[in-house]
Parts: C-alpha cells; sequence; structure tokens
C-alpha cells in the first residue's frame, strides 16, 4: 500500500496473526494497548478481523510494516475509524526493539498525506494511553494539536488531531 524510506507497507493478512500475537502480548508493547485483556490471542485474532473488514468497508485499514532491508515485520499502523466516534484515527505499534528509531514518525507521516491527498479525508486523530509519552511526542511532532483526555475502551487517553489545511500548509513550510 504505502512504501516510506526504510519501510514497505501493505494489508495483514490471517497469515500475519502469529507475529502479530507474538508482539502485541510482550508486556512492554501491550500496556500501551490495553493491556493483557485486550491484547491475548483471541483478542488480537478478533483485531485482526476488524483490520480486514476495514479494507473492505473503508479501502484502508492497520498494515503490517516490513523493514525493507530484511523483510522483516517491524509493527503495524494505519488508518481505521474509531469505533466509539467514527473518526478516522492514524495508529501505529512497534515491537520495542524498533522503538526510538523514527519509525513512528516516519509511518504516521506517510499515513497522513496518504490520508489527506490520496484518500481526501479531512481530519485525522491519534490517541494513546496518557503513558506513552513516546507515541503523543510523534503526534506533536507531525503539527497535531492536543485536544484534551477522551476515554476509549475504558481507557483513558490523550486525544491529538489535524486538519488537511493544517497538514499541507505544515509540510509546504518544512
Amino acid at each position: 500500500m504505502l512504501e516510506t524510506e526504510r519501510l514497505i507497507i501493505r494489508k495483514l493478512t490471517r497469515d500475519d496473526l502469529p507475529w502479530l500475537v507474538e508482539m502485541r502480548t510482550r508486556p512492554e508493547v501491550h500496556k500501551y494497548l490495553g493491556g493483557v485483556k485486550m491484547q491475548n490471542p483471541e483478542a488480537i485474532s478478533k483485531r485482526l478481523d476488524f483490520y480486514l473488514e476495514c479494507y473492505e468497508k473503508f479501502g484502508f485499514g492497520q498494515c503490517a510494516m516490513m523493514w525493507k532491508e530484511t523483510g522483516e515485520p517491524v509493527g503495524c499502523s494505519g488508518l481505521q475509524p474509531l469505533e466509539d466516534t467514527g473518526e478516522i484515527e492514524v495508529g501505529y505499534s512497534l515491537a520495542p526493539e524498533f522503538w526510538r528509531k523514527g519509525i513512528g514518525y516516519e509511518c504516521a507521516v506517510a499515513w497522513l498525506d496518504d490520508g489527506f491527498n490520496t484518500i481526501g479525508i479531512e481530519r485525522i486523530v491519534a490517541i494513546a494511553v496518557k503513558e506513552n509519552e513516546g507515541s503523543w511526542r510523534i503526534m506533536q511532532k507531525c503539527g497535531r494539536k492536543y485536544e484534551g483526555v477522551e476515554e476509549h475502551d475504558g481507557l483513558p487517553v490523550v486525544c491529538y488531531a489535524i486538519s488537511k489545511d493544517d497538514f499541507n500548509r505544515r509540510k509546504t513550510e518544512v
């Protein structure tokens, strides 16, 4: 679907379930994705079904991010509707060994550009549990504005958003 300097981003398939489970059940990852309750093999399988349905309904969804150099999966990223509001969210999750390498920012910018300038979305949000400071720093670096704390899946999350016009204006300034 998308390609960045270091990533090939492609649709997920059911064949991706084993590495998704391996990545998302790691304690350092699941603490930012709703915890064990939301990141166990059964819940991850259901979530993968949601991602696959998004492709059919909307033409986009969470995707596998593959490291260009090796072809190994490094995480997921993509656009999807938030189930409780319907707003379109850009989200990303990475295996810890790929944290702090700029990959979250790299994929977020690619998805924002695609969402605004290919798909035609007018506003994209991002949410993260309050403790996930790395994620909301990426949101800020992308130019998204803080909108407050909301509840999502029973958890308090910080919410950021950016409009198509603000993103494109910012792109020309950089």
